[in-house]
């Protein structure tokens, strides 16, 4: 189960590797407060997006078409 969340250890969402016989999880918080802590200590991992700039946040609905393309991309290659 994978957090979509900025924090320590975060893999960039680009340096994932997923395996395709296995299923996913994915966890997507709130736009302003992001993910419960309690809920990012029971994920295997938590993955960023990488973004340049000063601002570091999405609209919760395009990361989600983000995250969902690159896994849908990583596991059907």
């Amino acid at each position: 189960m994978f957090a979509i969340e900025q924090a320590e250890q975060s893999l960039s969402l680009n340096n994932i590797t997923l395996k395709h016989k296995e299923k996913y999880a994915v966890v997507l918080g709130n736009e302003v407060k992001g993910v419960q802590q309690t809920v990012v200590d029971q994920c295997d991992q938590c993955i960023e997006l990488p973004q340049f700039g000063t601002k570091h946040s999405l609209n919760v609905s395009v990361t989600a078409g983000i995250v969902i393309w690159e896994f849908y991309r990583a596991l059907t290659s």
